[in-house]
């Protein structure tokens, strides 16, 4: 079986699995990207001719073109999958990527904005128009809820309850978050807003947040509201103005307030603890010894 029909089979496959677009994007580039180096420099055209010196010679080429840990590993999950879907189907006796270990990635603190940078980048957005007020709702809604950039721009608006949001994440994942007064307040105001502006006009879809002629937002379009309100309040340019450090802010945040890992990891949608376990990590020494004060054993007795 030639590489390109097993790549158009499996992504085909993804898509009954109802696997997120970006999923299937992120699959369709990094076996494309194998599968060019294969028939290139190894020589290789069907899945039955690779074997794990392939693959670990892609890696090596890899690692001599300066990629980072974090993305070889992204490639191996890629790869993991794919050629775990090649077994199933039977195509393949033996899985060559199982031979590839994983990178050893190196322990980066996470750095996240602080909370005077918080309350500098709500009160961007002036709340003057249509535009204004969504984007404030925008940032307020990553920093209070920790929900993922394309979880928020395919958010249904009949997924808005009274006090919680109903959030769909990685593999159609069901799970809940609080929403707090802070929020339900700005979310209000959007809505009010988001009813009279769109009053007279046909709108198509039942997105949460729309753009302004009434189509869904797409993950850069809310990486700029975020960029554009990082940049206005003169945030420290240590920290990555995404989306993402959104999420990241919130987690820590929360881990400050009390909330423990394993209720977190629920919040966050994360497949397990360990990927939560490393905002541990990123909190600074002093807040952990004032944590650990307050919950003093003997201070509690």
């Amino acid at each position: 079986m030639s590489l390109e029909d097993a790549l158009k089979e499996f992504l085909y496959e993804c898509e009954l699995r109802k696997f997120t677009w970006k999923t299937v994007k992120s699959y369709r580039n990094g076996l494309e990207y194998l599968i060019n180096y294969l028939n290139q420099e190894q020589n290789v055209e069907c899945v039955e001719n690779i074997e794990s010196r392939h693959l670990k010679a892609f890696f090596r080429y890899q690692q001599k073109k300066g990629r980072k840990e974090t993305y070889l590993n992204g490639l191996i999950k890629v790869y993991r999958a794919f050629f775990k879907y090649l077994i199933e189907e039977e195509y393949i006796q033996v899985n060559p990527i199982l031979k590839v270990s994983w990178m050893k990635e190196p322990k980066t603190i996470i750095k996240t904005f602080s909370d005077d940078e918080v309350r500098r980048m709500l009160d961007v957005y002036c709340e003057r128009d249509y535009l204004s007020v969504r984007n404030r709702a925008i940032i307020a809604m990553l920093f209070d809820t920790g929900i993922r950039n394309y979880e928020l721009c395919t958010l249904p608006e009949s997924n808005i309850k009274d006090n919680y949001i109903v959030i769909y994440g990685k593999g159609k994942k069901e799970r809940q978050i609080g929403k707090s007064p802070y929020l339900s307040k700005i979310l209000m105001k959007y809505e009010r807003t988001k009813k009279g502006y769109f009053e007279y006009k046909n709108i198509k879809y039942d997105n949460y947040f729309l753009s302004r002629t009434g189509r869904p937002l797409t993950t850069e379009a809310v990486g700029r509201v975020v960029a554009i309100a990082a940049q206005i309040a003169e945030v420290s340019d240590d920290v990555r103005a995404s989306p993402h450090t959104l999420r990241h802010t919130f987690a820590q945040m929360q881990l400050r307030n009390g909330i423990d890992v394993y209720q977190l990891s629920r919040l966050m949608g994360h497949e397990n603890i360990r990927i939560t376990q490393r905002y541990l990590e990123g909190l600074q020494d002093a807040q952990i010894v004032a944590e650990s004060i307050r919950t003093s054993p003997l201070m509690n007795l």
